[in-house]
């Protein structure tokens, strides 16, 4: 896939550079401000932006921004918001911004190579990885411990391992069952948390902040 890199820090962005062409991926551009990460969507139309939230020219928020703006313009590009902060409400309109193709993750919570490269792939292919702390600090640890008390403890496991960025196949091999019997508890955990199908919605990851507020 085509990737377009924003990162100010410049040891960094080399390393993303070298970390994804490794596994036969394409930087179609690789640049330090939200303004250069902008045009370069605009010009190479990459399957995948990964931003960090502070840069030039702002170094606030410049580009959490910028992706924002991206993910509303550009919807057929994944957005992954790689960063050392949470900014609250930034961050909050970011993943309200669509249903599909996002993700956000602490710098300093990345601890596997193979599993970051999985996030890459999964969120340009439509999917959704929050990382898990990212919501707890969005949601202010409140608790909704009565919703969850519905859910039976294989149920529970799913939702962890949804939380964890995890899709049917990937949940059934950690479990040792049957992808079917993995979308099953699914079914079962939407239905329970009352979460009726909408286009509007991505059910699993109302399903993961309900999880992770209580």
């Amino acid at each position: 896939m085509r990737i377009v890199i924003a990162e100010d820090s410049v040891l960094l962005r080399a390393g993303l550079e070298q970390l994804v062409a490794m596994v036969g991926h394409e930087v179609a551009a690789s640049v330090g401000d939200a303004p250069a990460l902008m045009a370069a969507v605009d010009a190479h139309r990459p399957d995948l932006v990964v931003t960090d939230v502070r840069m030039p020219p702002g170094h606030n928020d410049d580009g959490l921004r910028a992706a924002i703006a991206l993910a509303r313009a550009h919807p057929r590009t994944g957005i992954l918001v790689l960063s050392q902060y949470v900014l609250g409400a930034a961050a909050a309109e970011l993943l309200e911004s669509r249903a599909e193709g996002v993700g956000y993750l602490l710098k300093d919570r990345v601890g596997d190579v193979d599993e970051f490269l999985g996030t890459l792939e999964r969120v340009a292919a439509g999917g959704t990885v929050v990382d898990p702390e990212v919501v707890r600090r969005l949601l202010g640890r409140r608790r909704n411990r009565s919703v969850l008390e519905r859910l039976t403890p294989r149920e529970r496991e799913v939702l962890e391992l949804m939380a964890r960025g995890r899709t049917n196949a990937a949940a059934a091999e950690a479990l040792v069952v049957t992808e079917a019997a993995v979308a099953k508890h699914v079914s079962g955990i939407f239905t329970k948390l009352d979460l009726p199908v909408n286009p509007n919605d991505n059910r699993r990851v109302l399903a993961v902040l309900a999880y992770l507020a209580g």
